[in-house]
């Protein structure tokens, strides 16, 4: 099977450049500004400042709904020409000219520190008002343009991307990130099963967005989707054809330890029926411009309810998760006492390989890149990486107290308990290269899940099985 998901990157994001422009086309042609020769895409001096008087004339708000639009279509339009220096410009003109007035916010704090009674409501009203900036009001405009949500949705994608260390498109990317959360407030969102019956530009977008383990082809995808398979997402009534964040769920018997087995294209369908567990085996965020606005929890709590209310026979809702950030870790830990780090036991595990093959410790075994094919070295460094992964996930935290590794802090605030590592999870290169072929199984038990999480929000507490504390001891 072929790699396809570069080509289709890019074929998924030129097309909706494409509709866009398409569908605001008409919209602009109404408008009686903006007329002459189009910005460079550049932006160079004389066209930002054009590019800014399109602003303005924006948010003065002239004629009625009609003019409004027009001249909305025709701003976006005028952004999606821009190259990718033009559209730096854009944004910053954007953060710069329609920030906050600071002087009206100065005197709204004076005219509000003086007022009494009922003189505190209005000043009040009127700070609030100061501390809005007129580009919220131009942002918000969009949302009455066809795909006009889904156009400001990956702005912020390019803007998150230039906000890094700058404190000017920072403040933008913060207002555009608090006018996105509201938009895509829980209560919006609509949870829908995929199938193989859906749109083939759905179907192409799942091979695109799926980021735990990469979909290679149609072949790959179909066996994703078969009828012992499920995947949901969930979507916002102005994006119809665009997936937020979706998760893959495989229906088997008993709790899944290796993820080869489950993405095997080879493997017998199972009959969902006879089925008593459901492993969470993949979810992937599919909007860049939405991240810091959490679905997760929200999306595996509503599969759990509908797979359960479907297949009442389940028993068990687990996950099949991937350890990221423990090689990193690991290789940090190696370099600054490796002789610490391992039992005495273990050391001479290593040193007790034939031909010399533990010679050089643990950290040179590791930079091999062909160590997990020998039996004898993935014996010997079964136990150590496996207490090691362990300490990672359950004592490692940063200076706020959550988990430092993504996923672990991920279902942990979800409410799932850590269950089990599973040596030799995941044998592909990026399993090895991320956490030594390691895969841990996060289980949901629904009578705990409010405990759980509770314990690890509010105190800092993670569960675990006796298992996987045992690994402590060892």
């Amino acid at each position: 099977m072929i790699d396809v998901t570069t080509g289709f990157l890019g074929s998924v994001f030129d097309r909706t450049m494409s509709n866009l422009r398409a569908a605001w086309r008409e919209i602009a042609e109404s408008a009686r500004t903006g007329r002459g020769a189009p910005p460079r895409p550049e932006l160079p001096p004389e066209d930002a400042e054009r590019v800014r008087e399109q602003m303005s004339a924006c948010l003065a708000g002239r004629g009625g709904e009609v003019s409004a639009r027009a001249r909305a279509a025709q701003l976006g339009r005028t952004y999606l020409a821009l190259d990718a220096t033009g559209r730096e410009r854009f944004l910053r003109i954007l953060a710069e000219s329609f920030d906050v007035d600071r002087a009206a916010i100065d005197a709204c704090c004076a005219r509000l520190a003086k007022a009494q009674g009922p003189e505190r409501i209005p000043a009040e009203r009127a700070l609030r008002q100061a501390l809005e900036a007129p580009r919220l009001g131009l942002l918000t405009q969009f949302n009455a343009l066809p795909e006009g949500v889904k156009f400001l949705v990956d702005m912020r994608a390019e803007l998150s991307r230039m906000a890094r260390g700058d404190a000017t498109l920072g403040a933008l990317d913060h207002d555009l990130r608090s006018l996105l959360a509201r938009w895509f407030d829980i209560g919006f969102l609509e949870l829908r099963r995929i199938t193989w019956e859906a749109s083939a530009a759905l179907l192409e977008k799942l091979i695109v967005y799926e980021a735990v383990h990469e979909i290679r082809g149609w072949t790959d995808l179909k066996k994703r989707l078969e009828t012992d398979r499920r995947c949901f997402a969930f979507f916002h009534p102005r994006m119809p054809n665009e997936p937020l964040i979706f998760v893959e769920v495989a229906l088997v018997s008993g709790m899944s330890d290796n993820i080869g087995e489950l993405l095997d294209v080879d493997a017998p369908l199972g009959d969902p029926a006879l089925a008593d567990t459901a492993i969470f085996y993949s979810i992937s965020n599919c909007q860049q411009g939405l991240v810091g606005i959490s679905f997760g929890n929200f999306l595996i709590k509503r599969v759990v309810d509908s797979l359960a209310s479907e297949l009442p026979q389940l028993k068990t809702f687990a996950t099949l998760s991937p350890v990221p950030g423990f090689r990193t870790w690991l290789a940090s830990r190696l370099a600054e006492d490796e002789v610490g780090l391992l039992t005495a036991a273990e050391r001479r595990t290593l040193a007790a390989l034939p031909e010399g093959r533990g010679d050089t410790g643990l950290r040179g075994i590791l930079d091999r890149p062909d160590w997990h094919r020998d039996p004898l070295v993935m014996e010997a460094l079964r136990e150590p990486l496996l207490r090691l992964c362990a300490r990672y996930l359950q004592l490692d935290k940063t200076a706020t107290g959550r988990a430092r590794d993504p996923v672990a802090h991920f279902h942990l605030s979800n409410g799932a308990r850590m269950e089990r590592l599973n040596w030799a999870g995941d044998l592909s290169p990026k399993g090895i290269q991320q956490s030594a072929g390691i895969m841990i199984n996060y289980l949901y038990r629904l009578s705990e899940i409010e405990e759980n999480h509770e314990a690890y929000t509010g105190e800092g507490r993670i569960v675990a099985s006796s298992s996987l504390r045992s690994l402590l001891r060892s």
